[in-house]
């Protein structure tokens, strides 16, 4: 996929997505594998720093309660 500006829902979709062609695909070559365990990596990385900004705007929200 690799947009500039993905989604936490998006990223989450996506790395359901690789899950679950990962288990449904017995037969599946290790190229693959390996790119599909990278783009996990990158939508993990992603939805960690979309977290981490959530985080930070509710500790700016609740320091002002």
């Amino acid at each position: 996929m690799g947009k500039s500006k993905q989604t936490y829902t998006e990223a989450i979709e996506e790395l359901e997505k690789i899950l679950n062609e990962l288990e449904s695909n017995t037969e599946i070559n290790m190229e693959l594998i390996s790119e599909k365990v990278k783009r996990a990596t990158e939508l993990i990385e992603i939805c960690k720093k979309q977290l981490h900004e959530i985080d930070k705007d509710l500790e700016k929200i609740f320091e002002n309660l």
